[in-house]
């Protein structure tokens, strides 16, 4: 899964990684958490004329997807993330996957293993980010629900597939990351089903990421400072890579 994550390059950067036409200033985000606001990015109508970049839109959405049938939000579960393997058969999302699919652009995210409890080890957190810096763009799905009043709000969820073999030791699931260059057809709802673009949807390659030990105060989410991602010495050594672990992610009921 992936419940936290940082965002910290600048609105420059981002804007010609990302090619995005019309991101406004942001501050840097060491520890963004559900239910906060989260930048993503959508396919836009038209290039803008006599621009090289494509046709790209940044937007805010609430990160905590909500379908459009839902009724009332407070009595429907918080979904953060979508299984890539089941999102188009899943009511929750099928819509989104191919109506609305958007990047998440992220310069790491957080991640904690938790051995079990009968061993009385602690839970360790890790900074996962590109082994060369930079950003990264996760897949993401977008919904605006719409209350009986009127008032719409938007709202967004990470797609997530099984872990890599680096990332397998720590957690079982990961973000979904789209290369550059699949972007525009990731992108591309008009002409691109989801079926089409059920290729991108697999682990990143394993050299993509390093995981880098933290201490615990990136679980408050009012710790918000750079030293979050300092690396500790952990107490206890990842246990070996298990490549036959079932894959038994969160949401598989949605």
């Amino acid at each position: 899964m992936c419940g936290r994550y940082a965002l910290t390059v600048s609105p420059e950067e981002l804007k010609e990684i990302l090619g995005v036409l019309d991101l406004e200033d942001f501050p840097a985000r060491f520890n963004i958490a559900p239910t906060q606001p989260i930048l993503v990015v959508v396919s836009g109508d038209a290039q803008e004329k006599g621009s090289n970049l494509p046709d790209r839109r940044a937007l805010l959405v609430r990160w905590g997807f909500t379908p459009g049938w839902v009724k009332d939000p407070k009595e429907f579960p918080l979904l953060l993330n979508a299984r890539s393997e089941t999102a188009i058969s899943k009511a929750s999302f099928r819509a989104a996957m191919r109506h609305r699919r958007v990047l998440v652009p992220a310069s790491g995210f957080y991640e904690w293993h938790r051995p079990p409890k009968e061993s009385g080890e602690k839970s360790q957190a890790y900074w996962i980010k590109p082994r060369h810096g930079g950003v990264v763009a996760f897949a993401g799905l977008m919904e605006t629900w719409s209350s009986a009043d009127g008032s719409e709000v938007d709202t967004g969820a990470i797609l997530t597939t099984r872990a890599n073999a680096a990332i397998a030791p720590i957690h079982d699931r990961m973000p979904v990351v789209i290369k550059p260059e699949d972007f525009s057809r990731w992108l591309d709802c008009k002409t691109q089903e989801p079926r089409e673009v059920a290729d991108l949807m697999k682990p990143i390659d394993e050299d993509f990421f390093e995981a880098i030990p933290i201490s615990d105060k990136v679980n408050k989410v009012a710790n918000m400072g750079a030293d979050l991602q300092t690396p500790v010495v952990p107490e206890n050594p990842l246990p070996p890579v298990d490549k036959k672990k079932p894959d038994d992610g969160q949401l598989s009921f949605f």
